[in-house]
């Protein structure tokens, strides 16, 4: 059993590592990744102990993400310590992240070609975003709004946060990576703040959330899948191209030239691995 590879994943479910009892096991909570936490959700005399259970997962469980704690804490070196001798490890996100140097020192201590993403929380993060994004074990961006807003004291202004989020996205982009993933919403409870979230994310271009609770997981996956009209268009799209030998074409009175064959094939092949993991959607 899998997870959805880090370049079309959706949702991110963070689950505190030292509950062994909320780790995933053969029956996925329906969550595209999994991350288990060594960082906040973990106390600072618990580390330990969650280091102690991550250690007994065996090499036939389901590959999940790793967060350990960041590279100035006195914690990452033997996180990393534990994390490089795992099995079934899809990859490590990185809190923290302020300098491309904080990745390779990561990776240097991980097998290679462990996958990383950077957890971008602070001003300086968010300046240096395109050389740690261009970091080659970089797969992705994610953002930490929680330590952002406290080290900026931005407020819930939509237009406070235009220029950090902009950034990550356009820094993504620009080294080649999927869109970033955006910051989880801090309201448990309320369905209707994760999919107002998720929205807006998906809008500015992030391609992804991360998820606190697992209640929050059904409307980031919906908010950050084409809806079936786009996807149709996308197969139409991909279906006429096949005999235009590279040409462009035109599909519903719209010029599809290169850019939108590419953004045709992106959606097809999401939905492809979205459906080989969950298996397909209901009907709505």
């Amino acid at each position: 059993m899998r997870y959805v590879d880090a370049r079309h994943a959706r949702s991110w479910l963070f689950t505190p590592a030292d509950r062994p009892d909320r780790y995933p096991a053969r029956c996925r909570p329906g969550a595209d990744a999994v991350v288990l936490d060594l960082e906040d959700s973990v106390a600072p005399g618990r580390k330990d102990i969650a280091r102690h259970h991550l250690a007994r997962r065996g090499p036939d469980e389901i590959p999940v993400w790793i967060r350990v704690n960041g590279r100035g804490s006195a914690q990452w070196r033997d996180d990393l310590d534990i994390v490089a001798r795992l099995p079934a490890v899809a990859g490590v996100m990185l809190p923290k992240t302020e300098h491309p140097g904080d990745l390779a020192a990561t990776a240097a201590l991980l097998p290679e070609g462990t996958e990383l993403i950077a957890l971008l929380e602070t001003c300086l993060g968010i300046e240096n975003a395109f050389a740690i994004a261009s970091e080659p074990s970089a797969v992705a961006l994610a953002f930490g709004v929680a330590d952002f807003r406290r080290e900026t004291g931005l407020g819930d202004a939509p237009e406070a946060w235009a220029y950090p989020r902009s950034r990550l996205v356009i820094a993504s982009r620009a080294a080649g990576l999927r869109g970033p993933i955006d910051g989880p919403a801090l309201h448990l409870d309320d369905v209707t703040v994760v999919q107002k979230e998720a929205a807006r994310g998906r809008e500015q271009g992030f391609t992804g959330k991360l998820c606190l609770h697992p209640a929050q997981i059904a409307p980031v996956n919906a908010a950050f899948s084409p809806d079936p009209a786009h996807l149709a268009w996308a197969r139409r799209v991909l279906e006429q191209a096949a005999g235009s030998d590279g040409a462009a074409i035109r599909v519903d009175g719209e010029m599809i030239d290169r850019p939108r064959l590419d953004h045709a094939r992106d959606l097809v092949e999401a939905a492809a691995t979205h459906t080989a993991v969950h298996g397909a959607p209901a009907p709505s």
